[in-house]
């Protein structure tokens, strides 16, 4: 009798196990709680989260040695303390030196997005991971088969892969999954905004700030693309828009003078001739026509979200704005004129006073957990490191 009660122990034990083990763990769990400002967030039913899918993923994206040459991680162009984008360069810069066509963007309530990359050719996180691992010059890859060969063969990685997909290995499938899963948790919301306006906080903002939200949601009609909803605001609408921005360089051939970025904050005006006796031709850049061959697309670029934006300089998709300020008048001018330049697009005529209240306004959109986030990145990174010294000889 003693033995069977033991067996019987030890097989519900065991079912119990597996039953865990085949759990699907509750979002909330693996997930941040959507925080005040932001909408519910419901990750895809193929790509449930777990805390081991996301642990791997912000592993893999911290690793350099998921490029050709393991000089590069995904984080060298979304670097977690600078908004995971990259503050120091108009367009980051990739495989050997390599100039990248665009600024890199924002990678905080990535979650959200539809459309992903500026010109929206990804539809989901899952199918935008292997984009840069591939692409030439960014993390240069020769093929998918290379990164999964080279994955399997660090051993401090098969373990993980087992544990966040139960028993599978690393694969194009998990891989992408497990880097999608920990971009999904890079949300940032409770800004002092989201407690004046969703929260009722009066004191929140102050009266600068208040000021440029009437002018955001007013006179300047910023609010046509930036929305705010009844509960939550991701301050994007998911369209694709002309601004003029990159028309010339990328549109007419004979543009004269060229923004060349010599150190961060220092930009000079070189003319054409000038340019193309020291450099390679710029690679043209029509934006959304580059998915849809659609002539009304182009020039256009999906709308990006406002959340954190003082601290994701430089701005606009080729990252020539660098400051919030220039923004602003920018818009002020009304855009650039162009043949598909957005009907949206007029001369604001703001005081200087509106013009301030609006960029003190923007401000107070930064999350309030922006450095937990970045600190979390960062210790994942730090353990890379070490554990890649210790295996030097």
């Amino acid at each position: 009798m003693k033995f069977l009660l033991v067996v019987l122990c030890l097989l519900a034990s065991s079912l119990s196990a597996c039953r865990r083990a085949d759990e699907k763990i509750p979002a909330h769990a693996a997930v941040p709680d959507s925080m005040l400002g932001l909408p519910p967030l419901m990750p895809p039913a193929a790509n449930f989260p777990s805390p081991a899918k996301i642990a791997l993923g912000r592993k893999l994206f911290m690793d350099r040695r998921l490029s050709y040459n393991n000089t590069m991680s995904c984080a060298m162009c979304h670097l977690p303390e600078q908004g995971f984008t990259s503050n120091e360069l108009a367009t980051p810069i990739g495989f050997e030196g390599q100039s990248l066509r665009r600024n890199a963007p924002t990678l905080l309530n990535v979650a959200y997005v539809r459309q992903l990359f500026h010109d929206g050719r990804a539809a989901s996180l899952e199918s935008q991971a292997w984009g840069p691992l591939l692409a030439a010059n960014e993390m240069a890859n020769p093929g998918a088969d290379h990164v999964i060969r080279k994955i399997k063969a660090m051993t401090d990685y098969r373990d993980m892969f087992e544990t966040a997909f139960n028993g599978f290995g690393a694969n194009q499938e998990t891989i992408a999954a497990a880097l999608a899963s920990y971009e999904r948790t890079l949300l940032s919301g409770n800004s002092r905004f989201d407690r004046w306006y969703f929260g009722q906080e009066k004191a929140a903002m102050n009266s600068s700030e208040q000021a440029g939200f009437g002018i955001f949601s007013g006179k300047a009609n910023c609010i046509a693309c930036h929305g705010i909803g009844e509960k939550s605001a991701l301050f994007a609408d998911g369209r694709f828009h002309n601004t003029g921005i990159g028309w010339l360089r990328s549109m007419e051939k004979t543009a004269e003078k060229h923004s060349i970025q010599l150190v961060p904050g220092l930009r000079v005006d070189v003319d054409e001739r000038t340019l193309q006796s020291v450099s390679e031709p710029t690679p043209s850049d029509t934006g959304r026509y580059e998915v849809t061959h659609n002539a009304a697309d182009r020039g256009a670029y999906r709308t990006p979200t406002l959340r954190n934006i003082a601290l994701t300089a430089p701005y606009m998709h080729d990252g020539s704005l660098t400051t919030l300020e220039q923004v602003v008048e920018f818009y002020e001018r009304g855009g650039i004129d162009n043949p598909g330049k957005d009907n949206l697009l007029k001369p604001l005529h703001l005081s200087v006073d509106e013009k301030r209240d609006l960029v003190a306004f923007l401000g107070a959109l930064n999350g309030g957990n922006v450095k937990k986030l970045e600190i979390q990145a960062r210790t994942e990174a730090a353990a890379i490191e070490h554990r890649s010294a210790i295996r030097k000889p």
